[in-house]
């Protein structure tokens, strides 16, 4: 299979309003990313608070970001779960629903062996034909993918790519050394969107892209035009906001700058809760530090 996207994939927010999903403002989140030059979409994610959303509210969001975005630029739906039949299933409707690919996740609390690893990622893959990215996030899983399982999973047809969130660049190096071709690699992480870039990475999935998408996508692109020094400077420049939106639990610091700027989409489901006041204060000084403020 070709590659799914290369450059800026945005790890979208759910907008909520009353504790119900807000889809007139998700719609218009949408637009607002195609046209700041996004290269991708990835909706019902981690950032999108998809633990907190009954199943019918994901179905619905996962249908109506394919009716909406229709075909206007990659859509990869979160459909991960620690219950292999209900991610096949969520998997199986996303591509009726017009998803270019999914996005799956290893078991997390039940946890796994290695080999359960692979088997569950794998009955996902025969169950569907469109692509399948792993997300490695061992911070949420506690549980690491294996180069190993990962390099057995890359001999699957339509396991195209991995999200790296290990931040561990010895794995995702090696991963590309054993792996080449067979499979694409994505930073998880903002802040090591140009490290991963320089071992053969594609891109990134990006939560910092829900407040800055064009610098974001200017960052991978520039390196893909050969000019690693300009790419450089782009993620120096946007690494203090990067790591300001990771000072507490993700999506809490992105939701808050999100209401600061007037997006009328910082509202969060619990357990997710206000900043703490410090944390609050930091962060709005890094946003004005970047002049969104």
């Amino acid at each position: 299979m070709s590659t799914i996207f290369t450059g800026s994939c945005v790890a979208l927010i759910t907008p909520f309003k009353d504790n119900q999903i807000d889809f007139d403002a998700f719609r218009k989140l949408i637009d607002w990313h195609i046209e700041m030059g996004t290269d991708a979409l990835l909706i019902a994610g981690t950032t999108g608070e998809t633990s907190t959303l009954t199943d019918a509210e994901h179905m619905d969001l996962l249908r109506i970001a394919g009716e909406y975005i229709a075909g206007r630029i990659p859509y990869i739906a979160g459909t991960g779960s620690n219950d292999t039949a209900y991610s096949v299933m969520l998997s199986k409707y996303a591509q009726e629903q017009g998803a270019s690919a999914v996005l799956v996740i290893n078991p997390y609390y039940n946890k796994s062996t290695q080999k359960g690893i692979y088997t569950h990622i794998k009955t996902i893959a025969d169950a569907i034909d469109i692509p399948i990215v792993i997300y490695n996030v061992p911070g949420r899983t506690g549980m690491n993918i294996s180069i190993d399982t990962i390099e057995k999973l890359s001999k699957i047809d339509n396991i195209q790519a991995v999200k790296e969130a290990s931040g561990n660049i010895s794995q995702i190096t090696e991963i590309m050394r054993r792996c080449g071709d067979a499979i694409d690699i994505y930073s998880g992480n903002d802040d090591q969107t140009v490290p991963i870039l320089s071992v053969g990475g594609k891109g990134v999935i990006s939560v910092t892209a829900n407040l800055i998408p064009t610098e974001m996508h200017k960052m991978v692109q520039t390196w893909l035009d050969g000019d690693p020094q300009g790419a450089l400077a782009l993620q120096l420049k946007t690494n203090r906001l990067s790591l300001a939106l990771f000072c507490e639990t993700n999506p809490i610091p992105v939701k808050t700058a999100m209401g600061l700027l007037g997006t009328d989409t910082g509202e969060m489901r619990l357990p997710l809760v206000e900043m703490e006041e410090d944390h609050l204060h930091y962060l709005t000084n890094t946003l004005k530090e970047y002049h969104l403020l």
